[in-house]
């Protein structure tokens, strides 16, 4: 996995001064990189333990939707504002750079009890803690967060009342 790293971009003042952004589409360029990194977060323990996982729009979506397709559980869509037709369940989260939103549809909860939120990558922890609340808010339990890159020293974790499974830290 130390592949991974090299793999990695950075783009300083992206999207906005005084952010490093992290672009991990490198990885997706290299298939034997990635086939072994998806093999290897779909047997982590909070994958083998939920019964469906949350994606996070939009990077997450590309990792969560490998992991599913790898590991056989379901997987559900956290997206952006405006980006989901039906009933939705809608929380607000701040960022590095701003304020969001992220939506779940609600008819997609009915189904399971025990979720695995899946990104890219873990800076502030706003999003994951969004998703989160989503979950909580619905009576439905977290099992943990699983992504390919942690920016350690932005303390996501540290928001988090759930176990954090990072493949790399930054």
């Amino acid at each position: 996995m130390e592949k991974l790293k090299i793999l990695i971009n950075s783009y300083k003042d992206f999207p906005k001064k005084g952010i490093e952004f992290k672009d991990l589409l490198g990885i997706l360029q290299e298939p034997e990189v990635f086939k072994e990194l998806i093999n290897k977060m779909s047997e982590r323990k909070i994958i083998k333990n939920c019964d469906a996982i949350v994606s996070i729009d939009a990077r997450g979506f590309i990792f969560g939707s490998a992991i599913s397709l790898y590991s056989s559980k379901p997987m559900l869509v956290a997206r952006k504002p405006g980006k989901l037709p039906g009933e939705i369940e809608e929380e607000k989260y701040d960022l590095e750079y701003g304020v969001d939103s992220l939506s779940i549809q609600k008819y997609a909860l009915n189904k399971y009890d025990n979720y695995a939120i899946v990104d890219d990558l873990l800076a502030t922890g706003g999003t994951a803690e969004c998703v989160a609340n989503i979950l909580e808010k619905n009576n439905k339990k977290v099992i943990g967060l699983i992504t390919v890159v942690e920016l350690f020293g932005l303390k996501g974790r540290n928001k988090l009342n759930f176990p954090v499974d990072s493949i790399i830290s930054i």
